[in-house]
């Protein structure tokens, strides 16, 4: 709205004419006219925006149809009175024990409109593999369901002879076999076509990953501790003994006892825990020793970190800048799938493992996605086949939780 204020310049001694005093009667009049407009304007303006607060906290939502329907009754009843005689009575009313304020916490009251950032990336938990399947020696074939090798764990006769004396046949040398079957496991995960089709990252792909991930800890236990049936043969499941190298089987394992029925020994003034692993390293032969390695789970590596020689140094040497643990000048290798110290267990495996153990595999693992056979869900089966044995008894020795 445009006011316009008329006013006349007059000389100073003039006098007022009658025109003049009417325009400024008029001026006075719409003066005050607009002033108490102005006041019902801001009043209304205020009261508008009370009622759009108290409208926001409203609640219609959380105490089942029927509490929804005299809910929402009630608040059209109330804006009605107020739209007709302005009259906010029954909206201060409506506003006590049914009004509530919207809120993230309940999902009708709001909650609906606030979700949750979902990540693209899964934080996995990460499992141990048992090192022995890299340590061991591998072998690939492509046909038959095993691997053969003649073994020569014998040596050929011979004897001194005088000049004259009849030289008869000596003993000629005996040849074994060692036969490592191609054993199979597989997996067959279900997952819905819709899950697929909807999920935000690659489901296949991380089925794949997860069966692959299993698979190598499955075979890793198996090289530890497998029976042999349907699956490789563990290296800790062949017959042991005291008796030296050439003394006993080939597919047998020599054990040093730990000198203590559920322990290692217990240090004194002329004995330390640490003289049995002294005793296994110097077990093996010298063909050996080249590329051994030590074999054991954290916890065991947690006790023989403490071990400390006749002079009071520790055996233990933690791994440094690009180096790993060391322990009396061997590499140490954390396996989990290796025993705890406990009364007639092997928590200790000290040798060349690439020459004690074979694992004979056929290459990859086989992955088929079938989204026929069963409807509507696709089928991810998988299979592997591999097998592993001993090959070299001599390569390897163990410590053994036994008074004997």
């Amino acid at each position: 709205m445009v006011v316009v204020h008329v006013s006349f310049a007059r000389p100073e001694m003039e006098q007022t004419s009658p025109l003049t005093e009417t325009i400024a009667e008029l001026n006075a009049a719409f003066g005050s006219f607009r002033s108490h407009y102005d006041e019902r304007l801001n009043a209304e303006s205020a009261r508008s925006d009370e009622l759009e607060k108290r409208l926001n906290r409203l609640g219609l939502g959380g105490a089942g149809v029927a509490h929804e329907a005299r809910d929402a009754k009630a608040v059209h009843k109330a804006l009605a009175t107020f739209v007709r005689r302005g009259d906010e009575t029954a909206l201060a009313e409506l506003g006590g024990a049914e009004a509530k304020a919207m809120a993230v916490g309940l999902d009708p009251d709001g909650g609906y409109f606030v979700a949750p950032a979902l990540s693209m990336r899964i934080n996995q938990r990460v499992w141990d593999v048992s090192p022995l399947g890299r340590l061991a020696r591998r072998e690939v074939i492509s046909t038959g369901d095993a691997f053969e090798e003649p073994i020569d764990d014998d040596e050929s006769g011979a004897t001194w002879v005088g000049e004259s004396e009849a030289r008869p046949a000596t003993a000629t040398p005996q040849l074994r076999r060692l036969r490592v079957p191609v054993t199979e496991i597989y997996a067959n995960q279900k997952v819905t076509q819709r899950l697929l089709d909807d999920a935000s990252f690659d489901v296949g792909a991380w089925i794949e990953a997860k069966i692959a991930d299993k698979f190598a800890r499955a075979e890793g236990a198996a090289f530890i501790a497998g029976d042999g049936v349907k699956q490789p043969r563990g290296l800790l499941t062949y017959p042991t003994s005291t008796t030296a190298d050439g003394a006993r089987d080939w597919f047998e394992l020599q054990y040093i006892p730990t000198g203590h029925a559920s322990d290692f020994t217990t240090p004194t003034t002329s004995a330390s825990p640490a003289d049995v692993l002294i005793g296994i390293a110097f077990a093996l032969r010298a063909p050996y020793r080249a590329n051994a390695r030590w074999l054991m789970n954290r916890a065991t590596a947690g006790t023989v970190r403490k071990f400390k020689d006749a002079d009071g140094r520790f055996i233990w040497q933690d791994a440094s800048a690009g180096m790993p643990p060391m322990l009396l000048g061997f590499v140490v290798e954390l396996d989990e799938e290796m025993p705890a110290v406990a009364a007639g267990t092997f928590p200790v495996a000290f040798g060349d493992f690439r020459q004690a153990y074979l694992i004979v595999e056929k290459p990859g693992i086989r992955m088929l996605r079938d989204p026929y056979s069963d409807k509507p869900n696709v089928l991810f089966y998988a299979y592997r086949r591999i097998g592993g044995g001993l090959q070299n008894g001599e390569a390897v020795k163990l410590l053994k939780v036994a008074t004997s």
